[in-house]
């Protein structure tokens, strides 16, 4: 079976949405259909090309759940059955191909094995020290709401320089929850294009866990209107994360440990500004490649686990 370029991961959902609507006739308007027509299969052609060379390259080395999964010198993923775990640099280049960006940080990605699930989970570990959650008890839900909102508004500043569309954070999706026993964090922020007055809303589902050199992250990336069903998903792997013996939070040594520069809130109203980032790229990319992301009549959203459980052409 071939793959085609709409076949993209839950990460793209409010990209294709909007692109539909809002870019979709502009991409043509300025170039007569008998010039533009080979320029288009021609990227059409080299774009895909790409994605097929990453999707073949996560399915050689992706696990599937069942299955320990380390994370670094830093923790264990006990996968659950249901879970396909792609390690970087596989899961890195696949992101590449949908028009986003990684770092040092980013260790790889989690897809369901479930055909009609639309979502994918991004893990990360953040090396900056041992993070103080003392001011957990003291937050208050509105001011953090608001820089997380101010925050982004300065961001796309930059993002404006460099041809990213800018957005905007609506509301909570779920108010951030600490569990000062486990050390776990959970938030959720809606968000969308800036000016868009369409209801297609994106949505990161955040978790974190604390350990006693940086944070695990645990990202779910889905459509607004899917989160309830994936919530499920998250909750789970976030609790099938478990730091090694001496990585723990409270293996911390006030002697010898180094502590982060900021506290808990900022992995609300800091760090998230970065993460919703994730969601301008996806735009900026399809805004390029409207018209090959697009299938006619609106966005095509074909389940991530087909393509990791595609036969190969004969």
């Amino acid at each position: 079976m071939r793959i085609h370029t709409v076949r993209l991961t839950a990460g793209l959902l409010l990209a294709c949405a909007l692109a539909a609507t809002n870019t979709g006739n502009a991409a043509t308007s300025a170039t007569p259909a008998t010039s533009a027509a080979p320029a288009t299969a021609s990227t059409a052609n080299s774009l895909e090309a790409e994605q097929e060379a990453a999707f073949k390259a996560a399915k050689a080395v992706q696990k599937v759940g069942p299955a320990d999964i380390p994370l670094r010198d830093q923790a264990h993923l006990k996968l659950p059955a249901g879970y396909i775990w792609v390690p970087t640099p596989a899961a890195a280049q696949l992101m590449r191909s949908m028009g986003n960006r990684t770092d040092d940080t980013f260790i790889g990605a989690i897809f369901p094995a479930n055909d009609d699930a639309d979502w994918m989970a991004v893990v990360k570990f953040v090396k900056e020290g041992y993070i103080k959650d003392d001011d957990a008890k003291d937050w208050n839900a509105d001011d953090l709401l608001k820089s997380l909102k101010e925050g982004t508004e300065a961001a796309n500043e930059e993002r404006a320089k460099r041809g990213i569309p800018g957005i905007e954070v609506t509301g909570w999706a779920q108010k951030p929850q600490y569990e000062a026993a486990t050390h776990r964090l959970v938030w959720s922020a809606l968000s969308k294009k800036k000016g868009s007055t369409g209801d297609n809303q994106g949505v990161n589902y955040n978790t974190y866990a604390l350990g006693r050199e940086g944070y695990l992250s645990l990202n779910l990336i889905t459509n607004a209107k899917d989160l309830d069903t994936y919530k499920p998903d998250a909750a789970k792997l976030l609790g099938a994360l478990q730091y090694d013996d001496g990585k723990k939070y409270a293996d911390f040594n006030s002697s010898t440990d180094k502590v982060a520069a900021y506290g808990l809130a900022a992995l609300v109203a800091g760090v998230a500004v970065k993460k919703l980032g994730l969601f301008a790229l996806a735009l900026a990319f399809l805004a390029k490649f409207a018209k090959i992301a697009v299938v006619a009549g609106g966005a095509a959203l074909w389940g991530i686990a087909k393509i990791f459980k595609k036969k190969p052409e004969a």
